[in-house]
């Protein structure tokens, strides 16, 4: 599997994004998008992810890149209507070194956008599961990022990957995306909610920043978890939380991010409802 290279330096943003938020601007989405949001959605995905791929299996696929492609799949989910909110990027932009992003896993839309937004400010990779970087085309495009796989069927062996790639790649002055429950939930299950994002972290000696999200807009598939309906009623949220310095064990840090992540789901519920009541009086 490669490693990166200098190509994945950070670099200015490609997008109009203040220090410390995004939003989808406002855009004339066409009848056929409003119609059909899934199919012309994923026909333009397939796209982003062909070109992608192919650049990534034949030539040099690097940071750059991996941004634009991210930025692609923004701006094709906007495309079709979904709106898309991120705060707290102050908190990304004040991390010196790598650190690790620990966040809630609802859908693949986290994986496909989260790159555009970090990579920009810091060299950053997932830890994956291990079909990821097995799916044709899109494989490529995965393995040059140099992810930790993981099996989820061996958690004794998933654990001693992610500890020695965790600090093998953070030695390296790479940061991590980590999802501590693995599977992917539109419910948050606190007690599904590992610790092993502060154990790394108390490890390596680096800061967390928490990261909230709410991507139910691309649902969970029936057949194919990755491929399932993009719902443009639901808008779509980010938040990255301050910085946490781990403690000994961490348990009160996992705390902290547990409770980060149940606040914002939370209020972004309440302002769903709210605004779901004003448009339907």
């Amino acid at each position: 599997m490669p490693h990166p290279t200098t190509a994945l330096e950070p670099t200015a943003l490609p997008l109009p994004v203040t220090d410390d938020t995004y939003r989808t601007a406002p855009l004339r989405v066409s009848w056929l998008a409003r119609r059909f949001p899934s199919l012309v959605f994923f026909a333009r995905l397939t796209s982003i992810v062909i070109r992608a791929g192919m650049k990534a299996k034949w030539s040099t696929y690097d940071g750059q890149d991996w941004i634009r492609s991210s930025w692609e799949v923004t701006h094709a989910l906007e495309s079709v209507g979904v709106q898309i909110e991120v705060t707290g990027l102050r908190n990304l932009r004040a991390v010196e070194g790598p650190c690790l992003v620990v966040g809630n896993h609802m859908s693949t839309l986290e994986t496909m956008v989260l790159p555009g937004l970090i990579q920009p400010l810091r060299q950053v990779t997932f830890v994956v599961k291990e079909q990821l970087i097995n799916y044709p085309i899109f494989k490529h495009v995965m393995r040059s990022r140099n992810p930790i796989a993981v099996t989820q069927t061996d958690p004794r062996g998933d654990l001693k990957r992610m500890l020695r790639g965790g600090l093998e790649r953070l030695a390296q002055g790479i940061s991590l995306i980590i999802f501590p429950q693995g599977e992917r939930t539109q419910n948050f299950q606190p007690g599904e909610f590992n610790s092993i994002g502060v154990k790394l972290a108390s490890r390596a000696k680096v800061p967390i920043v928490p990261l909230a999200l709410r991507t139910d807009a691309w649902d969970l598939g029936a057949i194919i978890s990755d491929f399932g309906k993009i719902d443009p009623s639901k808008k779509v949220h980010f938040a990255f939380g301050p910085l946490l310095a781990v403690k000994g064990r961490g348990a009160a840090e996992n705390e902290k991010i547990i409770q980060f992540i149940s606040e914002k789901l939370s209020a972004w519920e309440t302002n769903e409802e709210g605004r779901q009541g004003a448009n339907n009086p």
